[in-house]
């Protein structure tokens, strides 16, 4: 069983594009969308008003001194560390690991950041380009597509000439079907 890229995972999508790889995980036992899988990001962030919304409180977190610094050298204040169970992908071809989560509040797009010691767990192999993350499973290669539309919609609100360019948009606050070329 080999992770392999090709053609066919290109299927579907629109070039030309420089998207961010943005999945759907299940945390716990909640549907987190907007999952950025970033092998820049040195940690497994959960942002701390998605971790509340999934119905968390902040005596659930191990204290946690350890500073995250974004692409900008901004530091995201972490409220603590919490171990979550996340599962990837769907039945047969799905896989579940347990993931040390650092939970930090900042303003971000994202729910949470699968980095490089996330994407170790699962011995997945990322490809923005294709928008896919693939894993191996116990039933075959397991995948997580990126939805091309949904990233391209709330970038496109989050970086508008009206002024807004900039300021961070949930995504329950953009209608994706408004435009369908994305």
């Amino acid at each position: 069983m080999t992770l392999e890229l090709g053609d066919p995972d290109l299927e579907g999508l629109k070039f030309s594009q420089n998207d961010p790889l943005v999945i759907t995980l299940i945390i716990g036992n909640c549907l987190v969308m907007r999952v950025l899988v970033d092998n820049g990001a040195s940690v497994d962030i959960l942002f701390h008003e998605k971790f509340i919304r999934m119905g968390y409180n902040d005596s659930q977190l191990t204290p946690s001194n350890a500073p995250i610094y974004g692409f900008n050298h901004v530091e995201c204040k972490v409220e603590g560390a919490i171990q979550l169970p996340v599962t990837i992908g769907e039945n047969p071809t799905y896989a579940m690991q347990m993931l040390n989560f650092q939970v930090g509040k900042a303003a971000s797009t994202y729910n949470s950041i699968i980095g490089i010691t996330g994407i170790h767990a699962f011995k997945a192999m990322p490809s923005t380009y294709h928008m896919v993350l693939k894993f191996p499973t116990r039933n075959g290669i397991g995948e997580a597509r990126g939805d091309q539309k949904i990233v391209r919609s709330y970038y496109g609100v989050a970086l508008r000439p009206d002024g807004t360019g900039g300021q961070v948009f949930p995504i329950d606050d953009v209608d994706v079907r408004e435009n369908d070329e994305l």
